[in-house]
């Protein structure tokens, strides 16, 4: 599915400029289309949805607050999540980082609470018959009417019998303090958290070392037998200042709307919190909150304010748009708003940049853009005058040489720089700028394999096109709005041209639109819009591409425009014209895999196929320690995903580890091998999912060895399964397990393809697979995950199987046959 469109079109605003600032105050469409439909829907969407609806089932982390830290500091951290038991340990990706758990924070479980509910009960009871007080009699009573059930009559109690009970008792004031700080343990206990996905809260302390590198590290958390999805870390060389962390979980979403009720009057009452720049802030965003930081400053310097909420938590399932959509402004001492904004471009996360007027105070404001707010609302706030890069031209350059490059932004010491491709391969990669005088945060920057051009103006006219010959890549810029670029080539009939824009991928505000017109001035092919499944990153994939065949010999002109009709300095692109470049890129989710010792995890790998690249790619895991392997593990041609299985070593590991997965491929007669990017699938807004691009592809190995327990394929090659007819595939030896309340189901599968019997033979299962004809096709590819799962009986209907772990499957391959 495409990504969720944040704007409407032709309201999107540039804001690059000296000073960034939005006098109406009325945010992109998404925002407004939020205010229009009402405040109360968003709080609803934020406090009420199930946790079924967020995230999967398991182990699983939203947020860590502060998400991230200075070298060298030492400082309490908390992580929300969920099935937090036993959480034992902190994974940080690179070194220099280490924390531990310090206190679990959960919701009470009813045994808790009963207990808890009896020993109050006693102590009062006890303190009624040895006080002899009417009001500790009348409390002890109270409380028993309050804890019985609703409609029920309030239990009788005989005092006769409390004196006999309780006599010679005694009440001691350690007695008062047991019995003030249980009742007080009552109230403030949490039964069913208001967010059950973030309900759960691990303390940690955090030290980060004074050497530790620089940059963004991944995040989790780790039980005995499981560890947690990913989460953005950030490790940074300026001063922090957090606010102190939520350590206890909210309990009802009706608590939320009271919170969120009147910003105003809340924004009134509360005070600027003081820091000393430059430094980074770290915040919760709570419901109605407006938080607010003061700072003094010089005259004539040059600050710049960036937000990271967004790029912290890239997508929250249960909320409107999707994320925590910040403003930022800037105040003096006055309350005269000298900057806003609330997005960079296309970018959900505000950075301004604010000329100070006169030395004093000044004021940082950050809010959510429609008042709402959680705990994973996290923020980080980074105030200082250093360099920030707004755009780089051009945007990329060819692989094995160098590039001389040309930087705009805020306080930047140098305008150009050479970047150094000689030893870089093909790809998109993030661009460090500065050397030891002077840092800015890294850009992405494109390495090419064709040859490359630039621009060359005028062109905006047929009889002006700029004359290219193919392959080529052109790097330029739509340098004023209604700016069109136009590029004549030789074809002949026949000829397939690919013509793509790079532009959006690159942090270029460029909605590019592309237009391919014969000799005779007739459009030949045209786009907007394309969708790129790896850039999962992108609220708006606004870079074009298109693909036609020339029907005749002559020349063409291909017309590149802002479909905005925008244009400037930044909006530059990198223009790939010539024939298809078959390729194709990998994902793998989850980027965190937990598996007991000689059992399976299943993995799903994605292809995102380039320029009609449709052949089959075999998937292989690279380096990988002894005991590791893939089962199933190709990809067949025309399919887009697969799933898989690994296969875990029989003894467990002491440290989760990295593993390495890449694609093979036949392209053109020639070996094309690609790394596979570890990835997490996260849903946008209740439905829309992503592939959101991960640094490690993160493995757990635990447990008690279960090879024993794992059955294999007997049955030689992929299950051959004619359309419209059945094939049996033979397992084992599998373990003496009773077929009659265990049983097996496929996990994901294709359509057309069930289960239709399952028979024992001995010491092993034979699986008799059918096929539906008018659903699948002969030549379908694929792998079959085979779960075992308990079967449905009287009292457990088929929405509550549970998986048995009876015994262990691998993927099994299958190909459709002609009948």
């Amino acid at each position: 599915m495409a990504s969720f469109r944040w704007r409407a079109r032709g309201r999107e605003r540039s804001q690059v400029g000296p000073t960034t600032r939005c006098p109406t105050r009325r945010g992109n469409a998404a925002i407004r289309l939020m205010v229009g439909v009402g405040f109360g829907l968003a709080i609803l969407a934020i406090a009420a949805t199930p946790a079924a609806a967020q995230r999967r089932r398991g182990l699983a982390i939203g947020y860590v607050y502060p998400a991230g830290g200075q070298r060298g500091s030492s400082f309490e951290a908390v992580v929300g999540g969920q099935f937090l038991t036993g959480a034992e340990r902190i994974d940080v990706s690179g070194s220099g980082v280490q924390a531990e758990i310090t206190e679990l924070v959960q919701p009470i479980t009813g045994k808790e609470l009963n207990d808890l509910r009896i020993e109050i009960d006693e102590l009062l009871a006890r303190r009624a018959v040895v006080k002899q007080d009417p009001l500790a009699l009348e409390q002890f009573r109270s409380f028993r009417n309050a804890k019985s059930a609703p409609g029920a009559e309030p239990p009788r109690d005989d005092l006769a019998e409390l004196k006999k009970k309780y006599a010679g008792a005694t009440w001691t004031d350690a007695d008062e303090t047991r019995l003030r700080q249980m009742r007080q343990k009552l109230s403030s206990s949490v039964r069913r958290p208001a967010n059950p996905a973030i309900g759960e809260l691990a303390i940690l302390r955090v030290r980060v070392a004074d050497d530790a590198p620089l940059g963004p590290r991944e995040l989790r958390i780790a039980t005995p037998r499981s560890l947690s999805n990913p989460l953005t870390f950030q490790i940074g060389a300026l001063p922090e200042f957090s606010a102190k962390p939520v350590t206890s979980i909210s309990q009802r979403a009706s608590d939320v709307a009271k919170t969120a009720a009147a910003p105003k009057q809340r924004r009134a009452a509360e005070l600027p919190v003081a820091v000393a720049i430059p430094a980074v802030i770290n915040g919760q965003m709570l419901p109605g909150r407006v938080d607010r930081y003061r700072f003094t400053a010089t005259q004539g310097q040059r600050l710049v304010v960036a937000a990271a909420a967004r790029s912290l938590i890239p997508y929250i399932a249960d909320a409107v748009p999707g994320w925590f959509q910040a403003t930022l402004a800037v105040y003096d001492d006055q309350g005269t708003e000298l900057a806003y904004a609330d997005d960079f471009r296309f970018d959900p996360d505000p950075v301004l940049s604010c000329q100070i007027p006169a030395d004093g105070q000044y004021v940082v404001e950050i809010k959510d853009a429609i008042y709402r707010g959680r705990e994973d609302f996290v923020y980080r706030i980074t105030i200082s005058p250093l360099p920030f890069v707004t755009s780089v031209f051009p945007l990329g350059g060819p692989a094995g040489d160098r590039v001389d490059v040309e930087l705009r932004g805020w306080n930047l010491p140098v305008r150009r720089l050479t970047v150094d491709n000689r030893d870089q391969t093909p790809g998109i990669r993030m661009l460090s700028l500065g050397d030891q005088d002077w840092q800015a945060e890294p850009v992405p920057f494109a390495v090419g394999e064709l040859p490359e051009c630039l621009e060359a103006e005028p062109n905006d006219q047929p009889s002006q096109a700029q004359g290219v010959k193919l392959p080529t890549i052109v790097n330029g810029r739509i340098g004023e709005p209604d700016d069109v670029d136009m590029f004549c080539f030789e074809g002949k009939a026949g000829d397939e041209i690919v013509a793509e824009v790079v532009a959006r991928r690159l942090n270029s505000p460029l909605d590019s639109i592309l237009k391919l017109v014969d000799a005779q001035g007739g459009t030949v092919a045209m786009n907007d819009d394309h969708e790129d499944k790896g850039a999962g990153l992108i609220t708006h994939q606004a870079d074009s591409w298109l693909r036609a065949t020339l029907a005749a010999d002559g020349v063409y002109c291909l017309h590149l425009g802002d479909m905005q009709h925008r244009g400037g300095p930044e909006y530059s692109y990198r223009l790939r014209i010539g024939p298809p470049q078959p390729d194709f890129e990998l994902r793998v989710t989850p980027a965190t895999i937990s598996v007991q010792t000689g059992a399976s995890a299943k993995l799903t790998v994605y292809a995102l196929r380039r320029d009609g690249f449709d052949g089959e790619i075999a998937l292989r895991l690279r380096d990988a320690p002894r005991g590791f392997s893939l089962e199933g593990g190709s990809i067949p041609a025309d399919q887009d995903q697969i799933e898989l299985t690994l296969a875990a070593p029989r003894a467990p590991l002491s440290e989760p580890i990295n593993l390495n997965l890449e694609g093979h491929a036949t392209i053109d007669r020639r070996q094309v091998v690609r790394p596979v990017t570890p990835a997490e699938s996260m849903m946008q807004a209740f439905a829309i999912h992503h592939l959101v691009p991960a640094q490690e592809l993160r493995v757990l190995v635990t447990g008690r060895d279960l090879s024993r327990r794992v059955a294999t394929l007997l049955t030689a090659g992929p299950a051959r399964i004619p359309a419209g007819g059945t094939t049996k595939i033979r397992l084992g030896p599998v373990p003496d397990v009773n077929l009659s309340r265990v049983g097996l189901r496929l996990a994901g599968p294709p359509e057309g393809i069930r289960i239709k019997d399952i028979t024992r033979v001995g010491d092993n299962v034979e699986v008799l697979l059918e096929s539906d004809a008018a659903k699948v096709r002969a030549g379908q590819k694929g792998d079959l995950i085979l779960i075992p799962a308990r079967k449905p009986s009287a009292d457990r209907g088929p929405a509550k199987q549970k998986i048995a772990r009876a015994f262990m499957l691998p993927a099994v391959s299958y190909e459709i046959v002609d009948p």
